[in-house]
C-alpha cells in the first residue's frame, strides 16, 4: 500500500495551540489537523457537553411528530415501532420502544425478515400492523424512499412517522412527519446522524415537551454509541458528543442485553470493541435467524432471558463467522477463475450464498482487490445483493447511472444494498464496471495508508499514549492517530507467532530500552528485520495487559525497508 502523509497544519496556527494549551507540538499538530484552532474548541473536544447537543425541535418536522405521538398516547392507540435488520435499525427499535414502554404498554417492535421481506418497509409488515389494530408505525432507519408503501398504509388508515439518515429521493412519502437531517428543506446543524441518533432526537424532543430532566436519558445513550460506531458514521459534531456519554455509560452501567458481551473484554470498552466484538454479535442474529432476537435481548431485563438470548446470538455468531469466511474464499476463486483480478469494479454472484453475510463478504473482498464491488445471490427470480466502494468513490452515484438494471437499490457513498431481475444479471454487470470506470479516478485505485505525524521512535512514552486515549472516541474524522517513525531497529527480540505464524511480535530498539508491537498478517517482514536493517513504520498506540501487567504496545499497520 503506498503511504501518504495527512497535510500538515498551519505551523503558526500550531504554535498559538502550544502556547494556549501548554502542549507540545506533537499533540498541537493532531488537534490542528482535526480543526481544532483555539482553547475553546480544545475544551469542546476533550471535554464533551450535554448542552453540545442541539435542539431536536430544529429538525423539520419535529414538532409535527410529537404532537402524533403524544396524540397517540392520549388516544391509547397501538403503536408498531419498525426497524432495518442491521445494528442500527435494531438498537433504534429497542431505543424507542423502551421509551414508549414508559408511558404505554401498545407498543410492538417489528423487524422486517432479512430473506423473506427485505430491507426497508414491507406490505407485510404493514398488513402486519393492520392485523393488531395498529394505528401508527414509527419507522426508524429506513423509510425515506417508501413513498408507495406509505400511501399504501396510508390507504389502510396506519400513519407513518419517518426517522431516517438515508439520502431523500425526489418525492418524499407522505407520512405525518419525516426526521432526516439530509432533507434538502432542513436546516438541522447536523446532517449526519445515523438511524439510532435520529431516534434518539425525537426522545429527547419528547421529552422536552413533557418537561422532564435530560439527566433520565443517559441510560438511552448505550445503543445510541453502539449504533454510530457500527454504522461508521463520521466521529465529529454531535455524534462525537452522544458516542462520548454512550461509551461512559455503557462502562458505568449498560443495559442487561449488552453487559454480557462487555464483560468478556476484560478491559475498559471502547469504540473499537463496540465495532469489533459487540457490533458483529448484535448484527448475527439479523443475518442468520431474524434481527427482531436481538432487539429482544436489548430490550429483556430479565437475566434468564438475556442468558438464553445471549448464547442463541454467540452461536449465531459463530456461524456467521464460518459463512463468510467460506464464501469470501469462492467469491476470490471466481475473480481469479474469470480473470477478473484487473477489471475496475467486482461484481460476483452465486445462486446459493447466504444472504446475510454479502456486506461482510464485499468488505472482504474490497480489501483485497482494492476496487468497488457487488457481491449478489439469487433471491426468488431475482439477485440482491451488498455493495462496498474504495476510499472517494461515491458508488452510489454509481449505481445510479446503471438503475434501469435494477428493481431497487439505496444506501451512502460507501455501502449500499440492491435488487435485480434474474434476466438483468449481465446487463447489470456491464453497466455498472463501465459507470465505475468512468468516473473512478486514478489515486482511487490504490489502496493508500493515511498517517498523521512523522515522529523520532524515541519520543513514544506512555505520556503521549494517555493524551491520544483523551482524544477518544475514533472514528470518520477523528481517527486514532497514525504515526511514522523512520530509523528503527530490531532488538533482536522479534519473533514470529500466532497459530498459522502469519503475525510479527516487533520489538524495537529505544533508548529508553525496547517497544513492543504486534503487527498482524506482517510476518513477511520478519527475515528483514532479523538483518539487522533499518526500517520504516506506520503504527498506532496502544496498551497490552497480560498476566496483570500494562505495557505500551505498537500496533503495526506496515513496515518498510
Amino acid at each position: 500500500m503506498r503511504w501518504e502523509a495527512i497535510i500538515e497544519p498551519n505551523q503558526e496556527g500550531v504554535k498559538q495551540l502550544q502556547q494556549q494549551l501548554g502542549v507540545t507540538a506533537v499533540v498541537a499538530k493532531l488537534l490542528a489537523q482535526r480543526g481544532i484552532e483555539d482553547f475553546d474548541t480544545a475544551k469542546h473536544f476533550f471535554r464533551p457537553q450535554w448542552k453540545h447537543l442541539h435542539d431536536p425541535f430544529l429538525m423539520r418536522d419535529m414538532d409535527k411528530a410529537v404532537a402524533r405521538i403524544e396524540q397517540a398516547w392520549e388516544r391509547q392507540e397501538n403503536i408498531m415501532v419498525y426497524g432495518d435488520y442491521d445494528v442500527d435499525g435494531t438498537t433504534s427499535v429497542a431505543l424507542m420502544t423502551s421509551y414508549l414502554k414508559e408511558t404505554t404498554t401498545k407498543v410492538t417492535p417489528y423487524i422486517p425478515d432479512r430473506y423473506t421481506e427485505g430491507y426497508g418497509i414491507s406490505y407485510r409488515g404493514i398488513d402486519k400492523a393492520e392485523e393488531e389494530g395498529i394505528s401508527l408505525i414509527i419507522a426508524l432507519d429506513c423509510g425515506i424512499k417508501a413513498v408507495e408503501k406509505v400511501a399504501y398504509a396510508k390507504a389502510k388508515g396506519i400513519d407513518f412517522i419517518i426517522c431516517d439518515h438515508h439520502l431523500p429521493g425526489a418525492e418524499l412519502p407522505d407520512a405525518v412527519a419525516v426526521l432526516d437531517p439530509k432533507r434538502s428543506d432542513c436546516s438541522y446543524p447536523f446532517d449526519e446522524l445515523c438511524g439510532c441518533g435520529i431516534g434518539f432526537k425525537l426522545i429527547q424532543a419528547l421529552h422536552q415537551k413533557q418537561g422532564k430532566s435530560d439527566d433520565t436519558l443517559y441510560p438511552y445513550l448505550d445503543l445510541v454509541a453502539t449504533a454510530i460506531a457500527a454504522d461508521i458514521v463520521p466521529m465529529v459534531g454531535e455524534n462525537r458528543s452522544l458516542c462520548y456519554f454512550g461509551v461512559k455509560q455503557l462502562r458505568e452501567a449498560p443495559r442487561l442485553g449488552i453487559k454480557g458481551f462487555i464483560e468478556q473484554l476484560k478491559k475498559p470498552l471502547t469504540v473499537t470493541d463496540l465495532v469489533f466484538k459487540v457490533a458483529p454479535r448484535i448484527n448475527a442474529a439479523g443475518r442468520m435467524d431474524h434481527a427482531l432476537t436481538a432487539a429482544q435481548l436489548l430490550l429483556s431485563d430479565s437475566p434468564t432471558n438475556v442468558k438464553t438470548i445471549g448464547e442463541a446470538i454467540e452461536n449465531f455468531n459463530t456461524e456467521r463467522r464460518a459463512t463468510d469466511e467460506r464464501i469470501t474464499k469462492e467469491a476470490l476463486a471466481q475473480i481469479e477463475e474469470r480473470g477478473e483480478e484487473n477489471h475496475p469494479a467486482t461484481v460476483v454472484f452465486h445462486d446459493d450464498w447466504h444472504k446475510g453475510v454479502l456486506g461482510i463478504v464485499a468488505s472482504r473482498l474490497t480489501e483485497t482487490h482494492y476496487r468497488p464491488t457487488v457481491v449478489l445471490t439469487r433471491s426468488g427470480e431475482n439477485y440482491v445483493g451488498s455493495v462496498r466502494s474504495v476510499k472517494g468513490f461515491n458508488v452510489y452515484e454509481a449505481l445510479d447511472a446503471c438503475s434501469e438494471y435494477m428493481i431497487q437499490f439505496g444506501g451512502h457513498k460507501y455501502a449500499a444494498g440492491l435488487t435485480l431481475a434474474g434476466t438483468q444479471l449481465d446487463d447489470f454487470k456491464q453497466a455498472f464496471e463501465k459507470a465505475v470506470a468512468s468516473r473512478i479516478l486514478p489515486e482511487q485505485k490504490e489502496a493508500v495508508l493515511k498517517y498523521d505525524l512523522s515522529i523520532d521512535i524515541n519520543a513514544v512514552d506512555h505520556k503521549l499514549y494517555r493524551i491520544v486515549e483523551q482524544m477518544a472516541p475514533f472514528g470518520p474524522q477523528n481517527m486514532r492517530p497514525v504515526f511514522h517513525s523512520a530509523n528503527c531497529y530490531d532488538s533482536g527480540e522479534s519473533r514470529v507467532v500466532g497459530k498459522d505464524q502469519s503475525h510479527l511480535r516487533l520489538s524495537v530498539a529505544t533508548k529508553k530500552g525496547k517497544l513492543v508491537g504486534i503487527g498482524f498478517g506482517l510476518a513477511e517482514h520478519y527475515q528483514a528485520i532479523q538483518s539487522g536493517a533499518p526500517f520504516e513504520l506506520l503504527y498506532t498506540l496502544d496498551e497490552n495487559e497480560w498476566n496483570g501487567n500494562i505495557s505500551l504496545q505498537l500496533r503495526i499497520k506496515d513496515i518498510k525497508f
